[in-house]
């Protein structure tokens, strides 16, 4: 779904851009809200794995692969919010430093993987709760629905900006059937990764899922020896301790986990064409693209220059592209919460107005 430079015009790529930094703006103040001295360092955790899996296409029919888009998965972690920016930072990454994404197609891949997957998937999650169950399966089964639709929701934006400033002579309705089509099959990947995580996580540390916030815990009596729940009223509205639990247990083990996804399992994926690339080659909307700004890069194409054995080239860009996110997500999101503790201090030192 990483649209390159030349499929979309100018005019239209720089209304996206426009709605692109306007969703982050919006997601900047949003973000003050949902992120805490906890959440912060565990928001560029999000960003690096996202960036990780990313890298692990997977194959669909008919000789297309897909991968992970990650705005459901960051919008039920750390908030939707929170969710934009960890996207629009894997996608600035990614298109800066790997040539992945056009640069003047920026505004479109953040409007498309970030604002519309997030809203998309967060809408339906939080729907789907309102009518399951209050348990923690539940917010893994309301992840994988939100999850499965956020991706033909971004196709349908694709369509949308291509029938407004797509560059090739190829009739709309062929780039839509083709886009729905064959991310519908992509989004089944993407509902069964974001599923796994959520309830991994969930099963672990509830309390660091933003989606499962509110969800209460039943006390346990022990009653004629057997462990029983305790009426509704006595239950507590979240687990005992897990507030003061450390979370850089969490941390460790995510950042590890996203290394090793992209350092050493990064060179076992699908090697076809992701979805829009396949449908840009098939249908012949890719004509007109351009050479990326960034094709000069060391570390374009996920490889790093001068290295020859490709596992060790595509593994070290892997893991130099983890570290980057990461870095670079975690700073921003500490600055984002140190905003809001200063807007906090300075709203309760303020002197009443007389």
């Amino acid at each position: 779904m990483h649209v390159p430079d030349g499929f979309i015009d100018a005019p239209v790529s720089v209304a996206a851009g426009v709605v692109a930094a306007g969703a982050v703006a919006v997601s900047l103040r949003g973000a003050r809200r949902e992120l805490d001295d906890r959440t912060a360092p565990l928001a560029g955790l999000v960003a690096a794995f996202i960036f990780a899996v990313q890298m692990l296409n997977f194959p669909v029919a008919g000789g297309t692969s897909g991968h992970l888009l990650g705005g459901a998965l960051a919008a039920i972690l750390v908030g939707p919010c929170t969710g934009v920016l960890c996207v629009s930072v894997v996608l600035l990454m990614q298109g800066v430093l790997f040539a992945d994404g056009g640069l003047t197609a920026l505004g479109v891949n953040i409007t498309n993987m970030g604002v519309v997957t997030v809203v998309v998937a967060y809408a339906v999650f939080r729907g789907l709760l309102k009518l399951l169950p209050d348990t923690r399966r539940s917010v893994t089964v309301a992840a994988f629905a939100g999850a499965l639709l956020s991706v033909p929701g971004a196709a349908v934006m694709f369509t949308l900006f291509y029938a407004l400033g797509g560059t090739a002579d190829v009739s709309t309705d062929k780039v839509f059937g083709a886009m729905v089509g064959v991310h519908v099959l992509i989004g089944i990947g993407e509902a069964v990764i974001t599923a796994a995580t959520v309830g991994a996580v969930i099963a672990v540390r509830p309390d660091l899922v933003h989606g499962a916030r509110g969800l209460s815990a039943p006390l346990k009596l022990r009653i004629g020896g057997e462990l029983v729940d305790a009426p509704a009223a006595a239950a507590p509205a979240a687990p005992v301790g897990l507030a003061a639990r450390s979370t850089k247990p969490v941390w460790i083990t995510g950042l590890v986990t996203a290394l090793v996804l992209a350092g050493f399992v990064s060179f076992y994926a699908s090697s076809s064409p992701d979805g829009l690339e396949k449908v840009a080659a098939d249908k012949g909307i890719d004509q007109n693209v351009t050479e990326h700004a960034s094709a000069d890069s060391p570390l374009a194409d996920y490889s790093v220059k001068d290295v020859s054995d490709a596992r060790l080239s595509g593994g070290l860009a892997g893991v130099i592209g983890v570290g980057a996110t990461v870095l670079v997500g975690t700073g921003i999101f500490w600055t984002v919460r140190r905003r809001r503790g200063a807007d906090l201090t300075a709203a309760s030192t303020a002197a009443p107005v007389a």
